[in-house]
């Protein structure tokens, strides 16, 4: 029997840096946690009590008063949520960590049930009366925020409706939202090595993906599916749960389209999504060109599911974390010293928890927390170039949420379209400077194919993941509940189209959808990677034909937050994203790329 090698204590290159969440409490047990429900609680009742029945006898300086009140409670509210979700993420293990985010998961559906009556009662006045209330200066900071909720205003029933709603849903779709989470952080992989059998978590397997040695790609590809498929009927419940909620959900709030909710928070116009999927679908031809140039750059007649990210021989090897700090934060500041010195502060002041840990969630995000705190990126670093990016991408979230902090509760947040634009761009400066600084042409190549194989996964995968979702809940709505085997069809139908002959996609990847976390936390957000990919190569292009002079409007957009339109922001420098022939012009700068990448690889023969 082959000696096992278990690895669960290994934390990987980033060991040792995690999180200080003391900047929002001390600890789970800390007194001002509880204090903070509480006193948020009461206030939404005092707010209740005050203004029930009275939304549309205020004038504009009331309803400035009472969204100040409102804020403050929420923002308490809000920092005892973000504090409890980032615990949980850190580490699912502890049952007191599950104990404490349910906890704050069913106090704020407390404090929501109690100041439903507000929206409902702002959506309920006329349009007159409103744009008479929004003309005056008061509320100029809130206009946005308070138009943006009357676009709801179809979708919402009555106040003991969503009271059920809302209460529900801590033991509907949160409840399984969490499980997900719980069942993949705890999820163990077993990869045979010739030294024996290694436990791995997932995030360590992920990145076996990238290994030079095909081999080792192979067996990780296996290992991943064998343990998803020990998984596979617990999270497959999960999902047939989950879509059909949403198909009830959206009966309930007349809905038509699974997508319709999500293009409404994004604040797109269903027809600007559909140009954008439309448009990406018909240059698929591009990923499959790109492939074919790479099967020839590592000699394979053929390539495999498993060969996708597999590094050219140029290629860097193992990253430090040290060194990704010193990249990310030098490119940042090559363009703005500004930037750079709030992304450097999320190193400095322990904002980040990078390390490899058992229990702890997989992937990568940045939550904005509350204005008055601070963001904190979540990371799970292995070393690779595709981590370096990473680091890249949710520090562009970190700050562009730092510096929108200014807009407060309400205007700090972005739709997720936008949301992307900071973090592509950090991810493009990165690439820039190190094309800059390297003058090997094998190496030049290697970082043009590492960002296009980057590009490809942000638009095009991201695409045919919608084009998946699509499908599965299309499949869900007329079928009824799903096996595995034919959501394993949906999937491999949605992604075979982006590979066509270039990439054979093996059986064992047919089942990969089952650790994909936002079609589980958020429907249809994928799209939106696809939109602030191909909005970026817009921005460089201003960037490129204004130099210095474009830094800061840049810096301004992110500073701006959520607090107008997407497009009236994007307008201020120079990007007309109304227009459908908006996506080609992204497109046509990716295919510009390969064209750069397959010429440097001609002269390299």
């Amino acid at each position: 029997m082959a000696q096992q090698v278990v690895q669960e204590d290994s934390a990987g290159p980033a060991a040792g840096i995690a999180w200080d969440l003391s900047d929002l409490y001390t600890g789970p047990d800390d007194p001002a946690l509880e204090r903070d429900l509480k006193e948020a609680l009461d206030a939404a009742e005092a707010l209740a009590a005050e203004l029930r029945g009275r939304v549309a006898t205020l004038d504009a300086a009331g309803l400035a008063l009472a969204l100040d009140r409102l804020e403050a409670l929420e923002e308490k509210a809000g920092r005892a949520g973000s504090y409890a979700g980032l615990l949980f993420a850190a580490d699912t293990s502890p049952p007191e960590h599950g104990a404490l985010y349910q906890k704050v998961q069913e106090r704020g559906s407390e404090i929501r049930n109690t100041l439903l009556f507000l929206e409902l009662e702002w959506v309920a006045l006329s349009d007159d009366a409103v744009d008479a209330l929004l003309a005056e200066p008061v509320l100029a900071k809130r206009r946005h925020h308070l138009r943006s909720l009357r676009r709801y205003r179809p979708h919402l029933r009555s106040e003991a409706e969503e009271k059920i709603l809302e209460q529900t849903a801590n033991t509907g779709r949160r409840a399984f939202s969490r499980l997900f989470d719980e069942v993949m952080s705890s999820a163990r992989f077993h990869l045979e090595t010739p030294e024996g059998e290694q436990e791995l978590g997932e995030e360590e397997v992920l990145s076996l993906l990238y290994d030079p040695d095909r081999d080792t790609r192979r067996r990780a590809a296996l290992c991943l599916t064998d343990g998803l498929r020990e998984n596979e009927r617990v999270l497959a419940f999960i999902f047939n749960t989950l879509v059909q909620d949403k198909a009830q959900n959206d009966v309930l709030r007349d809905y038509r389209e699974p997508m319709d909710d999500r293009n409404l928070a994004n604040e797109i116009e269903s027809a600007s999504v559909h140009a954008l999927l439309d448009a990406c679908d018909s240059r698929y031809d591009m990923v499959h060109r790109y492939y074919r140039l790479k099967g020839r750059l590592l000699g394979l007649s053929q390539l495999e599911d498993y060969d996708r990210y597999a590094p050219l021989p140029a290629a860097s090897g193992d990253i430090g974390f040290k060194e990704a700090r010193e990249m990310v934060i030098s490119s940042y500041r090559a363009f703005s010293p500004a930037m750079a010195e709030v992304a450097d502060r999320f190193f400095e002041e322990r904002w980040i928890d990078a390390e490899l840990r058992p229990g702890k969630r997989g992937g990568a995000f940045s939550a904005s927390t509350v204005p008055s705190a601070h963001p904190y990126v979540l990371l799970n670093y292995t070393g690779n170039m595709r981590d370096v990016m990473t680091v890249a991408h949710e520090l562009g979230h970190g700050v562009h949420q730092y510096l929108a902090r200014e807009q407060g509760l309400f205007g700090q947040n972005t739709p997720l379209t936008t949301a992307e634009t900071a973090s592509v761009f950090g991810e493009m400066l990165v690439f820039r400077r190190l094309m800059q600084r390297e003058s090997d042409p094998a190496s030049r190549l290697a970082l043009l194919c590492g960002k296009l194989e980057d590009a490809f996964a942000t638009v095009f995968r991201q695409v045919a993941m919608t084009r998946f979702e699509q499908a599965l809940h299309r499949a869900r709505r007329d079928e009824g509940e799903l096996a595995v085997s034919r959501v394993n069809e949906l999937w491999m139908a949605a992604n075979e189209p982006m590979f066509g002959d270039s990439v054979h996609l093996g059986e064992h990847y047919a089942c990969w959808w089952l650790y994909i976390p936002h079609f589980v936390h958020s429907p249809f957000y994928c799209y939106a990677y696809a939109y602030g990919e191909l909005l970026v190569l817009a921005l460089l292009q201003r960037y490129d034909a204004e130099g210095d002079a474009f830094v800061p409007r840049y810096v301004d957009l992110l500073r701006a937050g959520g607090s107008d339109r997407p497009e009236a922001l994007l307008a201020r420098v120079g990007l007309d994203i109304t227009s459908l022939s908006f996506w080609g012009g992204g497109l046509d700068l990716l295919e510009k790329l390969l064209v750069e990448a397959e010429e440097l690889a001609a002269s390299l023969r």
